[in-house]
């Protein structure tokens, strides 16, 4: 004999079955959104380059390519650590630029360096000297994640400066001037560099929210799969008398 479901049981099981289904079908959402980005942003490099401008003006979501001619400034750098390639641990460079054009600085992401075989700081090459034209990528800066620690730029006084996370905001304070809030991914060029310049967003990829989905989704389903076998009719003992 079936054991009988009381309407709240019933109401909060459907409500539990559509909310995990609701929060898989949005976490499938974000996976198409984050693969029509991560394909702007490799098509990004072929398109005609902008003028960082324009970038700024109309760069939303986008990653726009600029050209940007101006000067690196010799004295000041940073050095965000505690980054991986392939693997390998490192640290990302990052250089003050000034456009010609004037305007805000912008920081210039030069490249990942690895940390040598006993996990060593690498060598930080000086930035090129004299006028340069810097093809990059105009992109948000990395996320800092969970923060551990105030502010540790001011306290250092040796360049480049070293981070774990990177606050445009407290750089552009440490700096004493304002910087763009977002940042120049160098795209590799002709010249001969140790630099390794594979850029991707960011961002979590698809492959996490398509993951986040199917848990959801396996929620519900053992939601639903419980409420059936808590409430499906027993089976009727040969020796029990009908009612």
């Amino acid at each position: 004999m079936a054991r009988r479901a009381h309407p709240t049981a019933i109401a909060a099981t459907l409500a539990g079955i559509a909310l995990f289904l609701a929060l898989g079908t949005w976490q499938v959402r974000r996976a198409h959104e984050k693969e029509a980005l991560f394909a702007a942003f490799d098509g990004a490099a072929h398109q005609p380059p902008v003028p960082l401008e324009q970038a700024r003006r109309e760069a939303g979501a986008r990653y726009p390519l600029v050209e940007v001619k101006g000067r690196f400034d010799p004295l000041h750098a940073y050095v965000l650590d505690n980054q991986v390639r392939d693997g390998r641990p490192g640290v990302m460079v990052y250089d003050v630029f000034e456009p010609a054009a004037g305007g805000t600085a912008v920081l210039v992401d030069r490249g990942f360096l690895a940390r040598d075989a006993r996990g060593e700081m690498p060598t930080i090459p000086p930035p090129p000297e004299g006028a340069q034209t810097v093809r990059a990528l105009y992109a948000p800066p990395p996320g800092s994640g969970l923060r551990l620690g105030g502010d540790a730029l001011p306290h250092q006084v040796n360049w480049p400066k070293t981070t774990i996370y990177l606050d445009l905001a407290e750089v552009g304070a440490d700096l004493g001037r304002p910087l763009d809030t977002r940042v120049l991914l160098q795209l590799p060029g002709e010249e001969v560099t140790t630099f390794v310049r594979e850029w991707k967003p960011e961002v979590f990829p698809p492959e996490r929210h398509y993951g986040y989905a199917f848990t959801w989704y396996t929620f519900a389903a053992v939601v639903a799969a419980t409420f059936f076998i808590l409430h499906r009719p027993s089976r009727r003992s040969p020796h029990e008398k009908p009612r």
